[in-house]
């Protein structure tokens, strides 16, 4: 039987992101007044060793689209020194060590895999989430996170409506082994209030003026960053035994604990205070490979109980 999914959300009074967990249906959350004060280990397997991140991308992506995705994937290993500007994404995964030195085990190293393209859409335009799984399993059978990234015009079970990704794992084979996956979809014309802020004006709640996007890409950049949460919340839990806050069945993971948050001074409608690309006015947060920039969440420091920014 496969682990239950930890799905991405997005909190509707503050634009915000969160996940939730269930063993079947996932729906939006009521309104979290208060998070829990602490990270609690539930004693499960956290991914470890060295990981390939293969991407399965699903629909029509250009080029410069699929670049800047397998750029970010690559960025989350430690970068020569040509490229190693900081804050950069490899320093953010790396803040996740403190997760991994209470488990007593060591944090993975994540590489870039495969690429593989499902151009015409082999299993049609509408999908559900026993459709993601297949899609997933085309990518590596063990040592792997195998991501489905879904185009602007393909339509997810509850996406936009309740969530904005999914992380899960494929159940057990003996032949093939077991792997986790996520999905993120491409938010630009279904709900880019929902799940591309703060690069698009929120549908609820404070109506700040929206970010400009590090890569020019509101939908791609808006998926960067739910990427970088299931990554985050995969490694740390991936078999919805890890770490998390609050009940299993609705969890906050290492991102996730920390909702629209990406600089310091945050508050709901307002990412914080974030770096600035003087030639575009893009905001962002950390650097990564071939001269990219990322927006990426702050993670929930287990040891200070706190949001941790990179900026």
């Amino acid at each position: 039987m496969a682990s239950p999914a930890i799905t991405l959300v997005f909190l509707l009074s503050t634009a915000s992101l969160l996940f939730q967990c269930s063993y079947g249906g996932r729906t939006l959350s009521a309104l979290v007044e208060q998070q829990p004060l602490s990270m609690t280990y539930h004693k499960g397997a956290l991914l470890t060793g060295n990981i390939s991140v293969n991407l399965i991308f699903y629909g029509k992506f250009t080029a410069s689209q699929r670049a800047i995705i397998s750029d970010f994937v690559a960025s989350l290993s430690s970068l020569p020194h040509q490229d190693s500007m900081e804050p950069s994404v490899a320093t953010w995964w790396k803040t996740l060590a403190k997760y991994y030195s209470t488990s007593r085990t060591p944090l993975p190293k994540l590489s870039l895999g495969k690429l593989l393209l499902d151009e015409e859409c082999s299993l049609g335009r509408s999908l559900r989430d026993a459709d993601i799984e297949t899609l997933a399993a085309k990518g590596a059978p063990r040592n792997a996170v195998n991501v489905v990234l879904t185009a602007d015009d393909v339509a997810v079970e509850r996406f936009c409506m309740s969530r904005c990704g999914t992380h899960g794992a494929s159940g057990r084979s003996k032949a093939g082994g077991r792997f986790a996956y996520v999905w993120v979809g491409n938010s630009e014309t279904q709900c880019p209030g929902q799940c591309a802020w703060p690069f698009h004006q929120p549908i609820y709640g404070p109506q700040a003026p929206p970010l400009v996007a590090p890569n020019g890409d509101v939908g791609v950049d808006g998926m960067i960053i739910n990427l970088a949460s299931l990554l985050a919340g995969t490694a740390t839990n991936p078999f919805g035994n890890g770490f998390f806050q609050g009940p299993k069945e609705a969890p906050l993971e290492a991102a996730t604990a920390c909702p629209g948050v990406y600089g310091k001074g945050a508050y709901p409608g307002y990412a914080g205070e974030l770096l600035t690309d003087h030639a575009t006015g893009a905001s962002y947060n950390a650097h990564g490979a071939r001269g990219r920039k990322y927006l990426l969440p702050a993670l929930f420091d287990p040891a200070t109980s706190s949001c941790s920014t990179l900026v």
